[in-house]
């Protein structure tokens, strides 16, 4: 099937709520720079009018409605701070959400946590187990404790969960409102073993819901959306990419097998051939290498780049430092912008011996790499 082509993210939007008419959950795979975030924006806007919405929605700005207070005065009184303008905490004072979010956080964190809905912020704890000076132990509780970044986004995707959970229920007057959830890559600070959790407790939770609440999924994260495509089988799957004039193509996945690295390899060639390289091309490379080097067993991507013989840099450390540059740092996040020449040299040759030294299919490229 003919990628589906949308000029803008509101055409997009509404073409996923008019899937939602016929399926439960759409899933989307996409690369870091496609529009994820901004097309959930767009999903819920959809549907905006004044006080009404019918989008619960997890995503960048769902993080920013909690900051931290670190009291730099006394350093002592580190909280998380709620931005209880929002209706995201609809009924964060009467739900007692405490209880809803521990049992769901116990899962992935051994850190506790209390809700202040008086002040409107959160502070952690945790539990340390310290050797006594006979040789015995006992357990210590730190109050007031700065949780990590990563410990910090799952707590906060926790709370998401349990409110998700109110809105599947019924009886629930504070939520009635959701029709549509909305989650846009939940584990970027999650290792491998923890996105395969979180994506299977995600799935469970999906399944359970009740017919009237749909739900869309996007991610850039390989491994959690395989898992999510496996356990909700019956869910529309797409590959959302960009196009060279700006727009956005929709590839459904279902009818064939689709095998993401080699989708992005022949992308990358594609554009390599006729000029069309953008900075977000280089987060493709390495993506497309660091699955390459986990399938050969390789410890780093790096591996990958085998420069030519007349090199000058026969340690790969060059094209290592172009690669890690161009694939980090804030341009690669926004709009795609057209490579500089010099730039489309460096990725074009580096493509090029990366494909000629692993065995690809040449029909994959139409026959010449």
């Amino acid at each position: 099937m003919a990628p589906m082509s949308f000029p803008s993210l509101p055409e997009l939007a509404q073409q996923l709520r008019t899937e939602l008419a016929q399926k439960k959950f759409v899933l989307l795979y996409a690369y870091n720079g496609t529009g994820k975030t901004r097309l959930s924006v767009a999903f819920k806007d959809e549907h905006k009018s004044g006080d009404e919405r019918d989008t619960l929605y997890f995503n960048a700005f769902t993080e920013d409605l909690f900051h931290w207070d670190n009291d730099l005065q006394n350093d002592r009184e580190r909280v998380l701070k709620i931005n209880h303008d929002s209706r995201f905490f609809a009924g964060l004072g009467e739900l007692e959400m405490d209880n809803r979010i521990r049992p769901l956080l116990n899962r992935y964190a051994d850190f506790d946590f209390r809700i202040d809905t008086t002040e409107w912020e959160v502070s952690f704890s945790r539990e340390i187990r310290r050797q006594k000076d006979d040789g015995s132990f006992e357990t210590l509780r730190e109050e007031n404790i700065k949780v990590s970044r990563g410990e910090e986004n799952i707590f906060i995707w926790c709370f998401f969960l349990a409110i998700v959970e109110l809105a599947m229920d019924p009886e629930i007057e504070a939520y009635r409102w959701v029709k549509y959830v909305y989650i846009d890559d939940p584990i970027s600070s999650l290792d491998e073993h923890n996105a395969v959790m979180v994506a299977h407790h995600l799935a469970q939770m999906l399944a359970a819901s009740p017919q009237q609440v749909k739900a869309v999924v996007s991610t850039h994260h390989v491994l959690f959306f395989n898992v999510l495509c496996n356990e909700l089988k019956k869910s529309r799957k797409y590959f959302l990419t960009r196009d060279a004039a700006g727009g956005f193509l929709l590839s459904e996945t279902d009818s064939t097998p689709f095998l993401y690295h080699l989708s992005s390899l022949v992308e990358l060639h594609q554009a390599m051939q006729s000029g069309a390289l953008y900075t977000h091309h280089f987060n493709m490379l390495r993506r497309v290498m660091e699955q390459t080097a986990c399938f050969f067993g390789y410890a780093k991507w790096e591996e990958c780049i085998k420069p030519a013989p007349e090199a000058d840099d026969p340690n790969q450390t060059g094209y290592k430092r172009v690669i890690d540059l161009m694939s980090h740092g804030d341009y690669s996040l926004y709009e795609p912008r057209e490579m500089l020449p010099e730039n489309k040299e460096h990725l074009s040759r580096a493509l090029r011996q990366f494909i000629s030294t692993h065995p690809f299919s040449p029909a994959l490229f139409g026959g010449a790499a």
